[in-house]
């Protein structure tokens, strides 16, 4: 797995490899943030959030976030749609459930700044990554000896 996992990242280009590494980096920080959240306050993290649909959707970030990072890790283009839909899904929440806001103190919502530059980039990077991890870590092509070849068992 070891060997497998450095050519996966070794036949990245350079610029992939950086952009996979600020993904692994933003998805690990992000989980690190949700269990520490989940795991001081429990189920009732985001409690401040009167929408218990955004509440179920930022405790389960302690899940997701991880496991992003772990499939981005692997290069895996699975990892590359889900960072992309967790992304689109967290900005949108954020804004969506600190939306009150815009009238009360609209300087709150430059805390806001980080997580939506992070998910425009990882969307940015959606299509481009894709491409690049797909050509790259595809199925081994199986390659058959020319017709004819000797070391085919004729019957």
């Amino acid at each position: 797995m070891g060997f497998e996992l450095r050519e996966r990242w070794g036949g990245q280009p350079l610029w992939t490899r950086w952009v996979l590494a600020v993904h692994v980096i933003g998805f690990l920080e992000g989980a690190c943030v949700h269990i520490l959240d989940v795991a001081r306050d429990g189920i009732h993290a985001y409690a401040s959030f009167p929408q218990v649909p955004l509440q179920v959707f930022f405790v389960s970030l302690a899940i997701l976030d991880p496991l992003v990072a772990v499939l981005v890790g692997l290069v895996r283009r699975e990892g590359v749609w889900l960072a992309s839909a967790v992304m689109v899904t967290d900005v949108f929440a954020n804004w969506w459930g600190n939306r009150h806001w815009l009238q009360d103190d609209p300087v709150k919502l430059l805390s806001l700044l980080p997580i939506t530059l992070f998910g425009l980039f990882v969307v940015a990077f959606l299509v481009p990554l894709r491409r690049t991890v797909t050509r790259t870590t595809g199925r081994p092509q199986v390659t058959l000896p020319p017709p004819g070849d000797s070391r085919i068992a004729q019957p």
